[in-house]
């Protein structure tokens, strides 16, 4: 039988991390209770092996994809309807009518709450967003091409950069893959991240729709938010930065 060394029992863990999602090489450090440069060149040699795919500042195992949309809509539903309920709020204030809402599992569910409000136009990159609500009694809409991801069934790239960075909307309502308050959002790949600090910056406001559990999430690339921006969870809606 043969005996692991230290090396290959640390990166059989850190493999074992890696498999849940993306992690940075400062969280591999502390998990593991090793220094980054050991970190860091473990990642260096599994990544020459295929083991792993190096992200920004950190790694995810070779072959961990986004979990697809559909099994995403099941995962905390309860959480999910409450947000959507409280997003809302937001359509009622002011004289919103330019709305963008973005691809994702939580935003489809604001989408069905809105598919009569008629005096609403809406700009969405979500295919299932785009077809919930392009029905004669409600919103105009307005879908933004680009690469379709066959997870989030969202748009990105070239194309999507574009048409958002011509637009202005009164209202942002974004999903995410984590949120931190300093950071802003975070997104499995610089293109997701990009999209979401383009729109961010054509808002008058930005919102924020995303359970408790994303928060502390590492992830490849972050979006910065302009100050005053808006986290709804479970608990309610909270105001990030100064507005």
């Amino acid at each position: 039988m043969a005996i692991r060394t230290g090396t290959q029992k640390r990166r059989e863990d850190i493999l074992s991390l890696l498999k849940t999602g993306s992690w940075t090489i400062a969280r591999l450090a502390a998990e593991l209770d090793t220094s980054e440069s050991t970190i860091r060149r473990d990642l260096r040699e599994m990544s020459e092996t295929g083991e792993v795919i190096r992200t920004i500042g950190g790694a995810t195992a070779a072959g961990y994809i986004e979990p697809p949309l559909g099994q995403r809509m099941e995962a905390n539903a309860e959480a999910k309807d409450a947000i959507a309920a409280a997003a809302m709020d937001y359509l009622d204030e002011g004289n919103v009518r330019m709305v963008f809402l973005d691809a994702g599992s939580t935003t489809v569910r604001v989408a069905q709450r809105i598919r009569d409000r008629s005096d609403l136009t809406i700009i969405t990159r979500g295919l299932e967003i785009a077809l919930a609500l392009a029905h004669p009694m409600g919103p105009k809409v307005i879908m933004v091409g680009g690469e379709v991801s066959t997870m989030s069934h969202g748009t990105t790239g070239a194309l999507s950069d574009h048409a958002l960075g011509r637009l202005h909307v009164d209202v942002a309502f974004l999903g995410a893959d984590a949120v931190d308050p300093a950071q802003g959002l975070g997104e499995p790949t610089l293109d997701e991240a990009r999209t979401k600090e383009l729109i961010a910056d054509r808002a008058r406001r930005v919102v924020v729709l995303a359970d408790s559990s994303k928060a502390g999430r590492d992830v490849a690339a972050w979006a910065p938010l302009p100050e005053g921006w808006i986290w709804i969870n479970e608990r309610g809606a909270h105001s990030q930065g100064r507005g």
